[in-house]
């Protein structure tokens, strides 16, 4: 399958699972998809992750999370997409939610959530935006 936008993908693949109620859902593997997973399972937003063989093919199985039947992510869009890339300097980067939720950053130094990028003084790509 040919897929323009691999990273808004997965977030739909995610979305689609929570609204159905699924504790587990795949998503072909990417060294970019596994970043924003690894900051996603460091920030609290999945419960882990994992590479399984599908018919040949290494995917990524997410395990999602929930907090008293209500998913953990109430709302996860795409920022920057192929068609128009959205970048930030530090400063410039508010908060999400005043702060109840996170930015995730491709920097320099790697993909990171907003607040490890106010820590490390590096602005990048906005990729996505999670509460």
């Amino acid at each position: 399958m040919n897929l323009n936008d691999p990273l808004g993908d997965m977030i739909t693949r995610i979305r689609n699972a929570q609204q159905r109620g699924k504790s587990k859902v795949t998503s072909p593997k990417s060294s970019l998809r596994a970043n924003v997973l690894n900051v996603l399972q460091s920030e609290g937003y999945i419960r882990s992750w994992g590479e399984v063989e599908k018919d040949g093919r290494t995917e990524l199985e997410i395990e999602l999370k929930y907090y008293e039947g209500a998913p953990v992510i109430q709302e996860i869009k795409r920022v920057s997409t192929p068609g128009r890339r959205v970048y930030s300097s530090i400063k410039d980067l508010g908060l999400v939610r005043n702060g109840l939720g996170i930015s995730i950053l491709s920097t320099p130094k790697g993909v990171m959530s907003d607040n490890a990028a106010r820590t490390e003084n590096v602005g990048g790509e906005v990729l996505c935006r999670v509460y």
